[in-house]
């Protein structure tokens, strides 16, 4: 099951460059980095689904770095909140609602967000109103490392701490990546746990936070905790095309793309001899021309 969650998420990765290309702008680095820990969140730990999204007991998420919305568009066609071809057709259009950030009057959406550091202290509320009334439900956050030099963020912190949520959980996506830079360079977090530590919240560092399984183990570490808990997800945006083997049909459509530094494979189709594949790093596409193997 999860070689499958595995393969879904770089169909997603396509996805999101479509999303990209059809809307003629976006984010693609901050995307790559943080779909795995969307879909561990989405299909394996939180209480959520079109059919109880309404319901008050249901899980909540808010995606803190509002920017990656592609890749929470396509986790939530994915999980069936949304539909694909419709984002594709519509992502960041004069008019539409696939804006480029997440926006409430999306089924599944808790808020809008995208104006940095808002998520945590919302959640803070959300959280401690679930403890107010009584309801068992789990809050989840994901903001990303160039995000922690807001203010409010740590403000959330020291309001988790004062108020004892253990329903809640933050995540860090620490791509190491913002728009102006390396993050260590804008804005130093070498010491990051111990500073998040300080502020008494349990810290979690996943190692790989593009592995699925090791997300899972931090979510379910987290749930069984007496305090709040931060996981720390060590991601890489990038997913380099110059270290992808593609194997395909003798009609020349249907590929196997095999990623030789994590040896996972997904599928895709090509509808052209020659395909763009995203860069998030540089912000470039590399152009691969698609041949039958002899072989």
């Amino acid at each position: 099951e999860m070689k499958k969650l595995a393969a879904l998420a770089y169909e997603l990765r396509e996805d999101v460059v479509n999303m990209v290309v059809e809307g003629k702008g976006g984010h693609i680095g901050g995307d790559m980095s943080v779909i795995d820990t969307l879909m561990s969140l989405y299909f394996c730990q939180m209480n959520i689904s079109p059919e109880n999204m309404d319901d008050p007991n249901r899980d909540r998420f808010v995606l803190s770095k509002g920017h990656s919305v592609e890749a929470y568009y396509a986790v939530l066609a994915a999980k069936g909140f949304l539909d694909l071809e419709d984002i594709k057709a519509h992502f960041s259009k004069f008019g539409s609602k696939y804006i480029g950030h997440p926006n409430n009057k999306l089924p599944g959406i808790e808020m809008n967000s995208g104006s940095l550091g808002h998520g945590l202290p919302v959640c803070v509320g959300m959280a401690l109103a679930g403890k107010k009334d009584n309801r068992d439900y789990r809050v989840y956050t994901v903001m990303g490392d160039g995000e922690l030099a807001e203010g409010s963020v740590w403000e959330g912190f020291m309001a988790g701490h004062q108020y004892k949520l253990d329903n809640l959980c933050a995540v860090i996506d620490r791509n190491r990546l913002q728009i102006s830079g390396n993050t260590e360079d804008v804005m130093g977090h070498d010491d990051l746990h111990e500073r998040i530590r300080s502020f008494g919240w349990h810290v979690i560092d996943v190692k790989d936070g593009n592995d699925i399984d090791q997300l899972n183990a931090a979510f379910e570490e987290a749930k069984t905790l007496d305090r709040y808990g931060m996981v720390s997800a060590n991601d890489s945006p990038e997913r380099d095309p110059k270290n992808w083997t593609l194997y395909g049909s003798t009609d020349g459509n249907e590929w196997v793309v095999i990623d030789q530094q994590s040896d996972q494979a997904f599928s895709t189709r090509f509808e052209k001899k020659e395909y763009a594949i995203a860069t998030p790093t540089a912000y470039q596409y590399y152009k691969i021309e698609v041949t039958a193997n002899q072989g």
